[in-house]
């Protein structure tokens, strides 16, 4: 005995839409999580009120808690520092202002001898970058 065939294989049009709703999770998944986590190094900037700036061409270094140098995005050392600010006082045609970001747990003797380089280098202001503090008027209990 010989049964009809009623079944045919793949008899609906291909439907997309569980496949998109999956896509659009894992973009909201990779999304967030990129922005959970910056690489780079954590400082936390002291806070003050009323510190003067610079119109001069400005040289930023940033120091973290261990007294580590960070120029242009990468670890140096005092040495290769030292020749980075002769470097860039000799392409400038205006003195030059070291700005620095450095962590609160910095030691004095650390920025000392950050200033002292600059100095050597030909770069005679520095100023230490900060953060304003909050302003109590601002603040809602």
């Amino acid at each position: 005995m010989k049964f009809p065939r009623r079944t045919r294989l793949l008899r609906n049009p291909f439907d997309a839409t569980a496949y998109a709703a999956v896509f659009f999770l894992m973009v909201i998944f990779v999304s967030l999580g990129s922005r959970l986590y910056t690489p780079g190094v954590k400082i936390n900037l002291p806070t003050a009120d009323n510190q003067p700036g610079t119109d001069k061409p400005t040289i930023t270094v940033a120091m973290d808690e261990h007294g580590r140098y960070y120029f242009q995005n990468r670890m140096v050392e005092a040495a290769e520092l030292k020749n980075n600010f002769t470097t860039a006082t000799k392409q400038s045609p205006e003195p030059l202002t070291l700005v620095i970001l450095m962590d609160k747990a910095v030691q004095f003797e650390d920025l000392l001898q950050l200033q002292l380089l600059a100095r050597d280098a030909g770069i005679s202001e520095a100023l230490v970058a900060t953060l304003p503090k909050a302003n109590a008027s601002l603040v809602r209990p």
